[in-house]
Order: structure tokens, then C-alpha cells, then sequence
């Protein structure tokens, strides 16, 4: 009964807007956090080239690779993120 009931139920107008928007958000979300990561990882840079004392420099090194891979992540995220859309919608429009 529950399931006959779920069948009747048309979800479209509920699962179009929230694919609409997360296909909008994704492109300039890979444009942010690579400006973002950017500007990070050259303040980083300059703080190295700046250090005097050798733990600062030590810091500001783990610091500019916890950076790079943290934003190498978020990009491959969200490029996984927008590869699995198309599957996503066809998986969604198969359970409706």
C-alpha cells in the first residue's frame, strides 16, 4: 500500500530545483576555492621565503601541504560531484 502510494507521488517539481542549483553552484565553486587556494598557498610561499627561524619555516611547510592537499580534495570533490550529476538525475528518475 505504502509503495503503490510512493508511485502515485510525483517528485519532479520537489528533485528539478535542487538539481538546478546544484548544477548552477558547481562551476563557480571550482572557480572560488581555486582563487581561494591560490592566494592561500602564495601567502604560505611568501611566509617560508620570510621565515628566519627554522620551526617557522617547518610550520609554514606543513601548513602549505596540509593547503594543497585540502583544496586538491575539495577540487576532486567537486568535479566527482558534478561527473555523478547526470547519473544521479537517471538514477532518481528510475526510482520515480
Amino acid at each position: 500500500m505504502i509503495k503503490s502510494l510512493l508511485l502515485a507521488i510525483d517528485f519532479t517539481p520537489i528533485v528539478s530545483p535542487i538539481i538546478d542549483v546544484l548544477n548552477a553552484i558547481l562551476w563557480p565553486m571550482i572557480a572560488v576555492v581555486g582563487a581561494a587556494g591560490t592566494i592561500y598557498c602564495v601567502i604560505l610561499g611568501v611566509r617560508i621565503a620570510k621565515a628566519d627561524d627554522q620551526a617557522v619555516r617547518e610550520k609554514a611547510k606543513r601548513d602549505l601541504l596540509g593547503a594543497i592537499i585540502g583544496f586538491v580534495l575539495i577540487f576532486v570533490l567537486i568535479i566527482a560531484l558534478k561527473l555523478a550529476m547526470p547519473i544521479l538525475q537517471d538514477w532518481v528518475k528510475t526510482q520515480i
